[in-house]
């Protein structure tokens, strides 16, 4: 199998999609389509593609785009915290509030550019602060497993990140220590984390059962999110049982994801698996293969194995040509991302997801 050339990612394309708003949703092939406008899903996503970008580059117009991307997400949030999602090319958001999912994914963003701390400048940090300050009241009332992960994800990165939790006034749901100026209490992210692990722990539990390891009776979208999100909780609690969920979750995950010819492939969005079924063999879509990828660098910290290592460079080789169609998801001219694989070929339309998801995927495996 020939892969396509590995080669710098281009930038252009992902700056040709965005403009002072934000970046669009979706394109009709390689240009943008105004018609279909924004969401915050995609510009928190965008985001954390920016800040990897500007901490291997340290470019200005990299940093032109984290300003322009924060931007909107500051914009999409509500006085009460929550996000709002879908946005018209008038600038008009089109609903009161986003997804339980779109919150999830936010916090990761945001948490995510926070824990770039030697590249992202603190004025930007501390207006990611402030939006996590809004947003984490609402957080324990998560019911979406995914977005209950994509938020752990996101906590776990401030956690993790010395200084990430400081700032200038103090956090005005629980008291904070005057002494440390602690903005964000570590003990209340800390419970918040292992509170939300710990309902996906049980979720799994109850469902789990007869060769089917997994919290639901269906694997659908962003599988990945589930494991990666508990191997962040168990090191954070310390707790094996998390850990043991997660491994186990993740290689159910690997044997319905990787053909027996050694290539990923990732659960069709035509149809899904449904438990007891064959996975839907169409739409093979980007941004599986790129969150699958940092699940498996994740799990490759955690359990010291370097087969999670090997699966995640098949996750890039996805978009280099190693996949069902033995074709190039990488439009060489643009260096946009096709939409994905259908069963006739390609889709050929190169919307903004599937770009941020090849680039998060190049930059987190090259380190350029």
């Amino acid at each position: 199998m020939n892969l396509q050339t590995v080669s710098p990612l281009k930038t252009d394309y992902i700056r040709r999609l965005t403009d002072d708003t934000g970046i669009f949703q979706h394109t009709k092939f390689g240009v943008p389509d105004r018609s279909k406008g924004y969401t915050t899903d995609d510009n928190a996503r965008a985001l954390i593609a920016a800040v990897l970008l500007y901490d291997s580059r340290r470019e200005a117009s990299a940093l032109d785009l984290i300003h322009t991307y924060a931007s909107f997400i500051h914009y999409a949030q509500n006085e009460d915290g929550n996000f709002r999602n879908f946005m018209d090319y008038n600038r008009t958001f089109l609903e009161d509030r986003g997804s339980e999912d779109c919150q999830g994914r936010t916090l990761w963003a945001l948490g995510f550019t926070l824990s770039q701390s030697s590249s992202v400048p603190e004025n930007i940090k501390n207006t990611c602060r402030f939006m996590i300050n809004q947003a984490l009241p609402h957080l324990q009332a998560l019911e979406s497993p995914r977005a209950q992960a994509y938020a752990i994800i996101g906590l776990s990165c401030l956690l993790e990140t010395p200084h990430a939790l400081s700032y200038s006034f103090p956090f005005p749901h629980t008291e904070v220590s005057k002494k440390t100026e602690e903005f964000l209490p570590r003990v209340f992210i800390t419970d918040l984390i292992e509170n939300m692990a710990v309902r996906l722990h049980h979720q799994y539990i109850r469902n789990k059962g007869n060769g089917w390891h997994w919290f639901e009776d269906s694997l659908t979208y962003g599988n990945s999110t589930l494991p990666w999100a508990l191997l962040n909780a168990a090191r954070i609690t310390g707790r094996t049982d998390l850990k043991e969920t997660a491994r186990e979750s993740l290689d159910f995950l690997v044997s319905k994801t990787f053909s027996p010819e050694g290539y990923f492939k990732p659960v069709g969005s035509h149809g899904w698996q449904l438990r007891g079924e064959s996975a839907a063999p169409y739409d093979e879509q980007p941004i599986e293969a790129s969150e699958m990828l940092l699940a498996c660098k994740e799990a490759a910290i955690a359990f010291d194995d370097s087969a999670y290592l090997k699966r995640a460079t098949l996750c890039y080789d996805w978009y280099k040509g190693r996949n069902s169609l033995n074709v190039p998801l990488i439009d060489p001219q643009t260096g946009g991302c096709y939409d994905g694989i259908h069963s006739t070929g390609l889709n050929l339309n190169q919307g903004s997801e599937s770009i941020i998801s090849y680039s998060i995927a190049h930059l987190v495996m090259h380190h350029e």
